[in-house]
């Protein structure tokens, strides 16, 4: 099994790239979301080190934001709780998908919380600011404060590339990224 990691920065559509390389994809944003809506054990660790965010079960999108945005150190707090728990899903899911010739590893900090291994092939997400701004700025939840937040956490676009083995230059055209898909599977596969 190959492991392929998706590098990029926030918005750059590194899952819109992930969800189109056709193989299973695991997707750590989805699987926080699901630990804050199910898993009443991580709610009571966070309720325990942050009683005044968080209150009730399943926890609240925005009792994490308040959280992360009232006190500099909650955010490392947060992820220290929630990435034990998110390397076991992914743990598993490598297990579960061990078979598969390629899998995908969809995981914002992914460099930065040492998820990568030798041998795993990192494809950076590469997109222009203005383009990456105007699609944050249209999600219904953009925080201007959190988004800065987390970029202060991530290393920057240039180490991120240097560490990949290849860049899509994405113009957020399907058209566009199936190019570099391609491109990218002919290459590996050579």
């Amino acid at each position: 099994m190959i492991r392929i990691g998706i590098l990029g920065n926030i918005g750059s559509g590194k899952s819109y790239v992930a969800n189109n390389l056709g193989y299973p994809v695991f997707d750590a944003d989805y699987e926080v979301a699901k630990l804050y809506k199910k898993n009443k054990k991580i709610f009571l660790k966070l309720k325990n080190i942050l009683p005044k965010n968080i209150k009730s079960f399943p926890i609240e999108k925005e009792e994490i934001i308040e959280a992360i945005l009232q006190k500099k150190g909650n955010l490392k707090k947060i992820i220290k709780i929630v990435h034990t728990e998110i390397r076991k899903k992914m743990n598993s899911f490598l297990k579960k998908h061990k078979n598969k010739k390629f899998v995908v590893l969809d995981v914002p900090l992914l460099l930065e919380n040492k998820l990568h291994k030798n041998g795993d092939i990192l494809i950076f997400v590469d997109s222009k600011k203005s383009d990456v701004l105007k699609k944050l700025t249209k999600r219904k939840n953009f925080n201007k404060k959190l988004f800065d937040k987390f970029k202060k956490i991530q290393f920057s676009s240039q180490y991120k590339m240097k560490k990949s083995h290849f860049i899509i230059k994405n113009d957020f055209t399907k058209k566009t990224i199936n190019i570099y898909i391609r491109d990218i599977f002919r290459k590996i596969k050579q």
